[in-house]
């Protein structure tokens, strides 16, 4: 499995969860102040500089449930607070809006610019807060410095891999459905039309050459589609125009957007049901994503600063309707990481999750003198 797709992965769900949460915000009339507050801790939380040390290094996709626990993480970095079926809908539509734009890559390379896409939005929220954004920069030279120069091959091989990742979630999204890009089983339709991936030719013509490299013959053929030129390159820099729309905020224009779960969630449930049992990987996946998110304590409403509920459904009845009906095995549950024996044994966590929290003090939250990571798996 690729080493190189973690960043990415990160990188576009973040950004698919700030669009989705920026919505909400405004939908719900939340005063402009606190808004900007959420979204600026948010991002502040996503670019840390030691979490991203620790994120791009060469290593495996998370597990589903390892990935959900740091987006719940990220989420809840601020005085906002989401209830678990709110929690559940926001992750759907991140995971769902990324896994379509991969799927409508014309190149694999082209998922790099999905991912310059989504850092142009998360910069533009920050554009008025320089030490943020200064992260944001950071990050982006970081992206292509280490992405621009690799191969089609690798980007193929980072394609293959998010594919595999999102394989088995077909969550139904109302947007997607009144779009009829997607279909009733939660599949998604892709188009047979339209500009063909840069560097290739439109399809519909055979042409049959000599061992000596002569041209012999042509031959005309119907592509069943409707197909046109390439788009000219989209700009690899971090400034410049991306061409491609993919990756920008779908819900910028205000439409009301519902999560189902489809048809095939009952043979997706066993599925992941079958794949939950614990395996020798599970202590080393635990002790890296305590190594990311160990120190990050979620941030409690104080006096100066009120917290405030956001709910993604249309009300409190739907929403609690939703969490009923949820299969219980297609809910993620909130893995609780309190790395309380790696922070006495090991200097080097103790010092990234000091600089992961505000207060510096990440023994606050410590229960147990021993508490051993692997006693946590049966969470997973």
């Amino acid at each position: 499995m690729s080493t190189r797709t973690l960043p990415l992965l990160f990188i576009n769900l973040g950004g698919e969860m700030l669009y989705i949460l920026d919505q909400r915000l405004r939908a719900q009339n939340i005063p402009a102040d606190k808004a900007k507050k959420v979204m600026n801790d948010i991002i502040t939380t996503m670019f840390n500089k030691k979490f991203l040390e620790e994120l791009f290094k060469p290593q495996e996709l998370y597990s589903k449930k390892a990935l959900r626990t740091v987006f719940d993480r990220l989420a809840h970095a601020s005085i906002m607070r989401l209830n678990q079926a709110s929690m559940d809908k926001l992750y759907d539509l991140m995971t769902m809006a990324f896994k379509y734009q991969v799927l409508l890559c014309p190149r694999p390379k082209d998922i790099l610019l999905v991912s310059f896409n989504h850092m142009d939005a998360i910069k533009d929220f920050v554009k008025d807060t320089p030490s943020i954004l200064s992260q944001v920069d950071e990050t982006y030279q970081q992206l292509i410095e280490m992405y621009t120069p690799l191969s089609n091959g690798e980007f193929q091989l980072i394609r293959q891999t998010l594919l595999i990742f999102f394989q088995d979630m077909h969550i139904r999204v109302s947007i997607f459905l009144k779009d009829k890009v997607q279909n009733s089983n939660g599949r998604f339709v892709l188009p047979t039309n339209g500009p063909v991936p840069r560097g290739t030719q439109i399809p519909g013509l055979i042409r049959i050459f000599s061992c000596s490299g002569e041209e012999l013959t042509r031959l005309q053929f119907s592509n069943g589609g409707n197909y046109s030129s390439a788009l000219r390159e989209g700009s690899f820099e971090m400034f410049g125009n991306r061409v491609t729309k993919l990756g920008t905020n779908m819900y910028s224009v205000s439409r009301p957007v519902e999560t189902h779960m489809s048809g095939t969630s009952k043979s997706s449930a066993q599925h992941t049901k079958v794949n939950a049992a614990p395996n020798p990987l599970a202590k080393e996946e635990l002790n890296m994503l305590a190594r990311l998110m160990g120190g990050l304590e979620v941030q409690k409403p104080g006096s100066t600063d009120t917290g405030f509920r956001v709910n993604l459904f249309a009300t409190d009845e739907e929403e609690e309707e939703a969490l009923i009906s949820r299969p219980n095995e297609l809910s993620y549950g909130v893995i609780s990481i309190q790395a309380t024996k790696d922070q006495q044994a090991n200097a080097e966590l103790t010092k990234i999750m000091g600089e992961f929290t505000e207060s510096g003090d990440p023994s606050s939250s410590a229960s147990s003198k021993g508490e051993d990571l692997l006693a946590l798996m049966d969470g997973l």
